[in-house]
């Protein structure tokens, strides 16, 4: 079972966008796309009648004007399905609501290959809430700039030591402070930067040259 290929369901109302998605995804050996669908109720549908591992869901299609109604059919019908939110649309309000309805991923329609793929086989399971958010650098500093002067000197510390991929026990050793202190600078920095992930103020706070840009950006989004 464990060598079973990861079963995707891709929802998209842009065809050849959709189409592209599938034809990338269904070049990787661990991955079958076992349905491709045009609109909200239709991915309802499919998730019920095929059961796949993981729904890639676009926000804004046909049907689908309360997105997190359409995210709580999809749990309902398909218990244990791991929800990827791909979408044009980063308001950080938008995300945090889909996060803490279940949805497992949320990715801007910009990010990279690598990105989509990591978020797709990320394991399922591991007993912590995954989450990998890739925006523009341009959508990721507006709203932040105001803010961005008031980051300490330590919560950039902090933040340069999570782009290079460091939990948080593990920055709390390299910075001699307790686990909880670096939570609590991690709450604080989310909250000036207005974001919704480790990636996403990584993300943020390098398009604002506070941190200096890390080569690895796909960070798993330890507790």
């Amino acid at each position: 079972m464990s060598d079973a290929p990861t079963r995707i369901l891709v929802a998209d109302d842009h065809t050849l966008l959709r189409e592209a998605m599938v034809e990338l995804l269904q070049s990787e050996p661990d991955i079958e796309v076992v349905a491709q669908v045009g609109d909200a109720r239709a991915a309802v549908r499919a998730a019920a009648e095929l059961r796949p591992d993981v729904a890639l869901i676009d926000v804004q299609m046909p049907y689908n004007e309360d997105p997190g109604a359409t995210v709580r059919r999809l749990l309902e019908r398909r218990p244990g399905l791991r929800i990827i939110v791909l979408s044009m649309d980063d308001h950080p309000a938008l995300v945090r609501g889909l996060l803490a309805l279940g949805v497992r991923g949320y990715l801007h329609k910009s990010a990279s290959r690598q990105s989509l793929l990591a978020a797709i086989r990320e394991r399922p399971g591991s007993g912590r809430a995954v989450v990998t958010v890739s925006m523009p650098p341009l959508a990721a500093a507006e709203g932040a700039g105001r803010r961005a002067a008031v980051i300490s000197e330590r919560e950039t510390e902090v933040l340069t030591l999570v782009a290079e991929a460091l939990s948080n026990r593990q920055i709390g050793a390299r910075l001699g402070i307790t686990e909880g202190t670096v939570k609590r600078h991690l709450r604080k920095i989310f909250d000036k930067l207005d974001a919704v992930s480790r990636l996403d103020a990584v993300n943020k706070a390098a398009a604002l040259q506070l941190i200096r840009p890390h080569s690895k950006h796909s960070l798993p989004m330890a507790g």
